[in-house]
């Protein structure tokens, strides 16, 4: 038995149109979306900044019935 909801993260070199489709071909549909920054922490002398370098998507899904 499948599990009722999934989490789907678009990989590194897949659009999101692409993790979509996975997530059709997977017999769920989206419900969430959510987006996580990423960040490089970078060390100028005594001082360390954090510098966004990328997001992380996420998508809710749940299975369809």
């Amino acid at each position: 038995m499948s599990k009722k909801k999934m989490q789907f993260e678009v990989q590194e070199n897949e659009t999101i149109e692409e993790c979509l489709d996975r997530i059709k071909k997977a017999g769920y549909m989206p419900v969430r979306r959510t987006e996580k920054p990423i960040f490089q922490e970078v060390k100028k002398g005594s001082e360390t900044d954090y510098v966004p370098v990328g997001r992380q998507i996420i998508f809710e899904a749940k299975l369809i019935e």
